[in-house]
């Protein structure tokens, strides 16, 4: 008999009604009587799991009690109404065959276990309800990216992983060489020779596609890159990661306004799809994360976001009367604590923070007539701060130029990225958005290292 998956039996229940099946996964719990026995069963098709009951009758039911949590197997049974409260119906076992057994030192035993504990096996993790609820809402997430830009004319861009380019100018960036760094090879003056390296320069993975998107930006008009970025900051935050995926669409002809209505419309399209898609799995983090989590997206989803500028920010922040711990600071970024009370306090809405100051801003931001700020904005979600950050790109050469200089970036192989704006250039503008950020947004998980499959963190690479 072939097998069908949980997912399909949940979905079409009815029509399997009294029916004999087969389904193949792993044991949840297992709770022994003396002349019957329940297992907790689940195949990872779909969020839950289902009840298979089986007696003495059974041939082999000494076999079966001695099964334990983490065997995988086999089981042919008649679907069955549950007298059960909390279960639509049961599997009543005619056959049951141990696929793999699981010894007694299985590490995910039916117990709750600590996040920091499950992360230390966390090549087992993913068979908890928690991890099952979080790594199939990270991959619906990534299915609602992909269809809102899909089905708004986007182009998908695959920027490379391997750079030349500093987006940021940070310089917190993991090197790539060939180079034997026991024997580096030197040069008259002392130097690492890096010519004699694999690309006869320096290179290093990226820290954002973003001025390579721009480029095709510049032929496809509107395009987005979604895949992994990597950042060497020795920083153990909650929310910082070395490996962490980053979606970054750069649109051609497009002024900060119009960036901001991109922001917000992606944003609720993704809510809705995942409170459409995870119903399951959403109910489960609003029962056992975050208290009250659905109803927070769907205000979000529903609310229109604010747009005021930094300085319109600070100065309600001062007028606020709170004691921050924090001084809110004109020329100077918004603290947690600042994005929480605008979101959540003020303006009980999304909030937009638009026209920083240039200085605390990377090059490429598109200088504001004040010669003060730069038309960059940042989207502030309430209970979570800031979500998205993006900005109109500098498309003036000489602007370009005499920002690069006064903040003294090397133009050396950053000569393709200002010819840009000599062949054809326009306005144009972009945002990146961190995909683990939004995870951690979407379930009410508030560490990175539970939203990432095997999390690459300083002093960690596991698995």
């Amino acid at each position: 008999m072939k097998s069908i998956d949980v997912k399909d039996l949940k979905q079409k229940v009815e029509d399997y009604m009294g029916k004999e099946i087969c389904l193949q996964g792993w044991i949840r719990n297992h709770r022994k009587q003396k002349e019957f026995g329940f297992i907790d069963f689940y195949d990872g098709t779909c969020f839950g799991s289902v009840q298979l009951v089986y007696d003495n009758i059974l041939e082999n039911f000494e076999q079966i009690q001695k099964y334990r949590v983490g065997s995988s197997i086999e089981v042919v049974g008649t679907v069955e109404e549950s007298p059960a409260k909390g279960q639509a119906f049961e599997i009543k076992v005619a056959k049951l065959t141990l696929l793999g057994d699981s010894p007694e030192d299985y590490p995910i035993q039916p117990k709750r276990h600590t996040r920091e504990f499950l992360r230390e096996v966390g090549y087992l993790r993913p068979r908890v309800n928690l991890f099952q609820a979080v790594f199939r809402v990270r991959s619906v997430v990534a299915m609602a990216i992909h269809t809102y830009f899909q089905e708004n004319g986007y182009i998908y861009f695959h920027a490379p992983l391997i750079t030349a380019s500093d987006c940021e100018g940070a310089g917190e960036m993991f090197q790539v060489t060939t180079l034997d760094l026991e024997k580096l090879p030197k040069t008259e003056d002392g130097k690492i020779d890096f010519h004699q390296d694999f690309f006869g320069k320096p290179a290093s993975l990226t820290v954002s596609g973003q001025l390579q998107a721009e480029a095709f930006a510049m032929a496809f008009k509107r395009v987005y890159t979604f895949g992994p970025t990597f950042r060497a900051e020795n920083s153990n935050t909650k929310t910082h990661a070395s490996e962490f995926w980053m979606i970054e669409p750069e649109i051609a002809f497009c002024d900060l306004d119009g960036v901001m209505d991109i922001e917000e419309d992606m944003l609720k399209f993704i809510i809705r799809y995942v409170l459409e898609h995870c119903e399951e799995e959403m109910k489960f983090f609003d029962s056992f994360v975050e208290k009250g989590i659905i109803q927070k997206l769907k205000d979000v989803a529903l609310t229109k976001a604010a747009r005021i500028t930094h300085k319109e920010a600070i100065d309600i922040l001062l007028a606020s009367g709170e004691k921050f711990e924090n001084k809110p600071t004109y020329g100077e970024d918004l603290a947690t604590e600042h994005e929480k009370y605008l979101t959540g306090v003020h303006f009980k809405s999304p909030v937009f923070v638009t026209d920083w100051p240039k200085d605390i801003k990377a090059f490429y931001m598109r200088q504001n007539d004040d010669g003060e700020t730069v038309a960059a904005v940042d989207l502030l979600v309430p209970g979570a701060g800031e979500l998205m950050g993006g900005s109109q790109r500098e498309e003036r050469l000489d602007k370009l130029e005499s920002r690069m200089k006064e903040l003294h970036m090397e133009t050396e192989g950053m000569e393709w990225y200002l010819n840009l704006r000599r062949y054809g250039g326009c306005k144009h503008s972009g945002f990146g958005m961190g995909f683990e950020r939004l995870l951690i947004y979407m379930t009410g998980v508030e560490n990175i290292r539970d939203v990432i499959p095997f999390p690459r963190t300083p002093g960690n690479c596991e698995f």
